[in-house]
């Protein structure tokens, strides 16, 4: 399970900071790029956005990751 566990994990690593490297390079020409960046203080979401639409969508997101977090934790 561990082994399962620790491949999916780096592989959703790999898979974001290819999506990050593909969100550069499209928007690199682009003058008004908004951006959003959210993360887990503990169990509390946080995020930071320059822009009040991204900001919720990145805190949603944070929510239902940590809703799954919590829903794989009773099933360990």
């Amino acid at each position: 399970m561990e082994n399962i566990l620790l491949k999916s994990g780096f592989l959703l690593i790999l898979i974001g900071f290819l999506l990050i490297f593909i969100g550069v390079i499209l928007s690199a020409k682009n003058e008004n790029v908004k951006f959003g960046f959210g993360g887990f203080i503990g169990p509390i979401p946080f995020g930071f956005a320059n822009d009040p639409k991204i900001l919720v969508l990145v805190l949603l997101v944070s929510l239902i990751i940590l809703v799954f977090f919590f829903l794989s934790i009773k099933q360990i």
